[in-house]
């Protein structure tokens, strides 16, 4: 076997490479985090890209979808894309006008109404006779709302220490807000030309991959594809349906804050698995602000929900177009979730069904051509009786 100096040139440049590597690991991880953050707006861009190509195609297909020429043949991706945009924009401001308000109101009640809450709790603790009278009486003694007033100015106080925590969560949400500026203006050129651009990238493949090799990658990019979009599709429909059923409910218990309540319930919703306790967490603290015994009720009416959903709604709506068992579904909310905190979350679970849809199909395609060499076998051996005694022998 000849080889050449080509051969051997690759492989001594690739075992140096990856010495340097090793040894000065710390400089290259800071190198390659600094590349990281500097192609973050990139990153963004194609998420943005991503989500909003699933409405803009939706609408697409409903905007004059027969093949028309002319003025309207050319403005279907600009309009279609403007009204992308502009939904995600209308949901982002509903849920902000209806969440934010409402909840700053309640945490303010509840701070109003903490001291009396305490001394009622001290009063019913000192009626039971659960504590020694001491205790009790130290309880008692003690002037909860002026220490209410004390802990708030302490607050207040301490503000000054604080400036320089201020300037830094500033200047990173300055940050973070151009990032993201700059990610929008990139997704709207990727989804102008994103025919284009998908046109050179398989040109790319085609050019620098081995034939075998392509058409594994583009299998992979596929099944990725259908599992992250028949997730966001799948968790949005839930959302909205788990969102309207809670508000619904609330109305019928006359429950405070339904409206706000559920549309919290179908945002946190989006957070497979602990969405539903954040969520619940929230709108239990609001109605608890009106009554504890309304708070109870919300729990116990959420509970229930939950049950009818986790049975009924999402095996029907995303867990049907996922073919992930519950299993798997937690495994990869906790794992992504420990590696990425709440972005993991919502990327674990379509990553894990592309690799189990993967797995599935990879073993099932083993089985199939086990099962058609067997059975060529068993073919050739009824055929030629005498050879394949021959053969075992």
């Amino acid at each position: 076997m000849k080889i050449e100096w080509r051969t051997c040139f690759r492989v001594g440049v690739s075992v140096f490479l990856l010495y340097l590597c090793i040894q000065y690991w710390p400089a290259v991880a800071r190198i390659i985090s600094a590349a990281l953050g500097a192609a973050s707006p990139l990153f963004v861009g194609c998420a943005i890209a991503y989500f909003v190509n699933i409405l803009m195609r939706f609408y697409e297909r409903h905007y004059f979808p027969k093949k028309t020429a002319g003025v309207i043949a050319k403005s279907r991706r600009g309009i279609c894309m403007v009204a992308a945009f502009l939904t995600l924009i209308i949901i982002l401001i509903l849920l902000i006008t209806l969440i934010v308000p409402e909840l700053v109101s309640c945490i303010g009640v509840i701070v109003s109404a903490l001291p009396a809450a305490i001394d009622s709790i001290v009063d019913m603790l000192t009626e039971a006779n659960i504590f020694p009278e001491n205790i009790m009486e130290q309880l008692n003694a003690v002037d909860w709302e002026s220490k209410m007033g004390q802990l708030l100015d302490l607050l207040a106080n301490g503000a000054g220490t604080v400036v320089n925590a201020v300037v830094s969560a500033a200047s990173s949400f300055f940050s973070s807000l151009v990032t993201v500026l700059v990610g929008f203006i990139f997704s709207v050129y990727l989804l102008i030309g994103k025919e284009r651009l998908a046109g050179q990238c398989k040109r790319l493949m085609e050019r620098y991959l081995r034939p075998s090799w392509n058409r594994k990658a583009l299998y992979v990019l596929n099944v990725l594809n259908e599992s992250f979009n028949n997730y966001i599709v799948g968790q949005c429909v839930e959302a909205v349906i788990l969102g309207t059923l809670c508000t619904l409910g609330m109305l019928i218990l006359r429950l405070p804050y339904a409206t706000m309540v559920g549309t919290l319930i179908a945002f946190t919703a989006l957070i497979p698995v602990a969405g539903a306790y954040i969520g619940g967490a929230v709108g239990a603290l609001m109605n608890f602000s009106v009554s504890p015994e309304k708070a109870l009720i919300f729990l116990i009416f959420l509970v229930l929900l939950q049950q009818v959903e986790g049975n009924l709604i999402y095996p029907k709506v995303v867990g049907s177009s996922l073919g992930l068992p519950a299993l798997w579904v937690l495994a990869a909310v906790t794992v992504g979730g420990g590696i990425m905190g709440v972005t993991g979350m919502l990327l674990g679970v379509p990553v894990a069904s592309a690799l189990y849809r993967l797995l599935k199909n990879d073993l099932n395609m083993k089985r199939l051509t086990d099962a058609v060499q067997m059975e060529k076998e068993t073919d050739a051996s009824v055929k030629n009786p005498g050879k394949s005694v021959r053969k075992r022998k």
